[in-house]
């Protein structure tokens, strides 16, 4: 296990989640340290697979549905069909759960999601795949924490005043959604992979020039459509356990459960979904005795919550992003 991070790792993390394109200059500035030092702490954390900016696309901007699946297999089928998803580009966060016989993930569908395939993921494909044995679609109705918000954001390691000096501008989500032309998707594909990539290495791939890489960018991000997220290693904050909770939950008290559970230290993502089970949860503890102690403790006092699941995560395969990168630290 990796030794978890010191003070200015944490601060820089936290910054790169406020804005994953910030200049170090900016961050050295406001941390009180030199250019010099962020940088050799970046190379250091992302050299060593520690962290990573992803630049992402934001669902809701592009007119996408997100579809939470869970699949139930026999137990010599699961990583096979974990590792599957996790290869396709349309899912992230891709996991084993419940002792290593159910497969979850995250999918997304657009206009063209069952031309390009991704129909038969969730209808065809996975139904008929041999050692299956039942396959269950959530749709994401409404999201109260996740994507652009990470759960560092909680962990005050910035001030206020940090935090405001290194936050861009907020994006502002079109009534209609962004259309993507194909200059775009291969500028997304190359941020999805580093969302620090060089503008000269952007504008290589793109075949634009430097200052239409950087107008686009700057557009993209104002929609709402780019947005960029730190990945990181779970051991770095002492966070061991993930786990996924379905709440369910009165219509008339939805909305009020799901922004209390939004301000809870452990929720890294949460979103009402259709289903009995109406409220989907992320949490990340440090362990088995911090996931009971917040079962009993913060979620059982909500108002409301008349049913609950809990499911640990056995092994994490992808988490955000298009790409399967491998795993970090």
């Amino acid at each position: 296990m990796p030794p978890p991070l010191d003070d200015l790792d944490r601060q820089l993390g936290h910054a790169l989640q406020l804005d994953g394109r910030v200049a170090f200059s900016r961050i050295a500035e406001v941390l009180g340290v030199s250019d010099q030092t962020i940088a050799r702490r970046w190379a250091k954390l992302r050299g060593g697979r520690a962290m990573r900016v992803l630049g992402l696309t934001e669902p809701a901007a592009l007119g996408e549905t997100v579809w939470l699946v869970r699949v139930s297999t026999t137990p010599d089928a699961a990583v096979p069909l974990a590792e599957a998803l996790a290869r396709r580009t349309d899912t992230s966060w891709v996991g084993l759960m419940a002792g290593g016989t159910e497969v979850s993930a995250v999918a997304r569908s657009s206009g063209d999601w069952a031309r390009e395939g991704g129909e038969a993921l969730l209808l065809r494909e996975l139904p008929r795949t041999p050692r299956v044995l039942g396959v269950s679609a959530y749709c994401k109705l409404h999201q109260y924490f996740g994507g652009a918000e990470g759960l560092i954001l909680k962990s005050g390691t910035l001030s206020s005043a940090q935090v405001a000096a290194l936050s861009p501008p907020p994006a502002r989500l079109p009534d209609e959604p962004v259309r993507l032309t194909a200059g775009d998707h291969k500028l997304l594909a190359c941020l999805a992979r580093d969302g620090r990539a060089p503008v000269p290495e952007l504008a290589a791939a793109t075949g634009w020039s430097p200052s239409t890489v950087r107008r686009r960018m700057t557009e993209l991000r104002a929609s709402g459509a780019l947005y960029f997220d730190l990945d990181y290693g779970p051991y770095l904050f002492d966070q061991g356990l993930r786990a996924t909770i379905w709440l369910s939950v009165p219509p008339a008290r939805l909305h009020a459960v799901g922004q209390a559970v939004a301000a809870h230290p452990q929720v890294a993502f949460a979103c009402a979904t259709t289903g009995a089970a109406n409220l989907f949860l992320t949490v990340v503890c440090k362990n088995s005795a911090a996931l009971y102690a917040y079962l009993t403790g913060p979620l059982s006092q909500l108002p409301g919550v008349s049913g609950m699941e809990t499911y640990p995560m056995v092994r994490s395969l992808k988490g955000p992003g298009p790409f399967w990168q491998g795993p970090l630290r």
